[in-house]
């Protein structure tokens, strides 16, 4: 299947409608020449009445993380935003709700075998960390970001760019002294 075809899937998925407030709008980016995957949570409010991945204060965050200009980051030959769930999960108690389970094993496996085997990941968060460093199970978000050199450069654990971040990295000042060089590096390398 070409990866116009499985995005074209994608759009038309609504697996999640019955439990989607806003509905199902599956927000997604990926060519079969992109060697820098950013793998995150799930679209937010105002992604999802955009359409456009990571258009909100995270994303400007995130791309200052990587030191990528909106042009790279918003290129499919060069980035895939493929977060855990595709559609905006709507908001809970404390902020929006986690992505729905059923969309990474849905999409997942099928959109990562579309991209270049040799290719740089970050992984955006708790939820992304849960399921593809399995092996750091138990250890927590602190210790998995920490621990970027047991992975770097084909693997980057990275909290997740919200505004709640800022009180993390006051607290951790390796991680701008640390591990942002050596993901500006990695993703540089990536991008190119």
């Amino acid at each position: 299947m070409t990866c116009d075809a499985l995005r074209d899937e994608i759009a038309a998925c609504t697996v999640c409608a019955p439990f989607l407030a806003a509905g199902p709008r599956p927000v997604v980016q990926f060519s079969a020449t992109a060697r820098l995957v950013i793998i995150g949570q799930a679209p937010g409010r105002r992604v999802h009445e955009s359409g456009v991945p990571w258009d909100d204060a995270s994303g400007e965050r995130l791309r200052e993380w990587t030191g990528l200009t909106p042009d790279v980051f918003y290129d499919p030959a060069v980035v895939a935003l493929v977060p855990m769930g595709f559609c905006y999960p709507g908001t809970g108690e404390s902020g929006d709700l986690p992505p729905r389970p059923e969309c990474a094993p849905l999409w997942h496996e099928r959109v990562l075998a579309s991209l270049p085997e040799a290719r740089t990941t970050l992984l955006v968060g708790s939820f992304a960390q849960a399921r593809y460093l399995t092996a750091a199970r138990g250890q927590s978000l602190t210790e998995r970001v920490r621990a970027f050199a047991d992975h770097a450069p084909a693997l980057f654990a990275l909290p997740h760019p919200s505004w709640r971040s800022t009180g993390w990295m006051r607290k951790n000042p390796w991680f701008e002294a640390d591990v942002l060089p050596q993901l500006r590096v990695a993703v540089r390398a990536a991008a190119s």
